[in-house]
């Protein structure tokens, strides 16, 4: 394996399209593979799952956690960390990047939350990205995980498989989510955030894709995928 393709593989050009009779079986066989998808944040509550997925914005699952953990116990509904106080609320989540934006985004969120929305978080996307802090991504997390709405929340993994796979290309998130939306089978939609997030984070990560444990190998378009194929 060369250095120069290792290199590159972080920023993968677009790969050719994935022929249509490849996508249901790209999903079935990530379906055969991963037994569990759903999130790996920690909640309770559409509320908790909200202030995680807040949180989560250029941070770890696993740090995000970690903080949650601690500050959950102590607040865990608007009403709770909107008393506890912005500065009271940093010291919980301290090892999480952007901290104290994001400590004063959920203040403003949990105040109207409270104020506008009866402390209930909303059902759709108008509303949620209303919230300080919530963007089209966090929104689809929380329409797609909490109320179980068939939508497309792409991250950075879900960028980079859905370009190096060839499963859905473009230049901008947006994009990528709208071909992903159109082309997954209807009966796969809901799951099929987590099944690419999963894939993308464990396997087809990003300098070293494990081309020799993928289970897509044979669908997936990315022309330097034999060169990682011991990995």
């Amino acid at each position: 394996m060369s250095k120069t393709v290792k290199h590159k593989t972080a920023d993968t050009p677009p790969s050719r399209r994935m022929p249509n009779r490849d996508v249901r079986p790209f999903f079935e066989k990530l379906a055969a593979t991963i037994e569990e998808p759903v999130t790996e944040l920690r909640f309770e509550s559409n509320f908790e799952l909200l202030i995680a997925v807040i949180l989560s914005a250029q941070a770890t699952d696993i740090s995000v956690n970690i903080a949650t953990d601690q500050l959950y116990p102590i607040a865990n509904t608007p009403e709770a960390i909107l008393e506890l106080g912005e500065e009271a609320l940093k010291p919980y989540i301290k090892n999480i990047g952007l901290y104290n934006a994001k400590a004063k985004n959920i203040i403003k969120t949990c105040r109207d939350l409270i104020d506008k929305f009866d402390s209930q978080v909303p059902d759709n996307r108008k509303d949620l990205e209303s919230l300080a802090g919530v963007g089209r991504k966090t929104a689809n997390v929380v329409l797609n995980t909490g109320f179980g709405q068939p939508t497309m929340a792409v991250d950075t993994h879900i960028f980079r498989v859905g370009n190096r796979t060839g499963l859905a290309t473009g230049k901008n998130v947006l994009i990528v989510e709208q071909k992903l939306v159109e082309r997954i089978p209807e009966d796969m939609i809901m799951d099929a955030h987590h099944y690419l997030i999963l894939h993308g984070r464990y396997t087809c990560q990003a300098r070293t894709p494990k081309c020799g444990a993928c289970p897509v190998f044979a669908e997936c378009m990315f022309k330097d995928k034999l060169a990682f194929l011991e990995l």
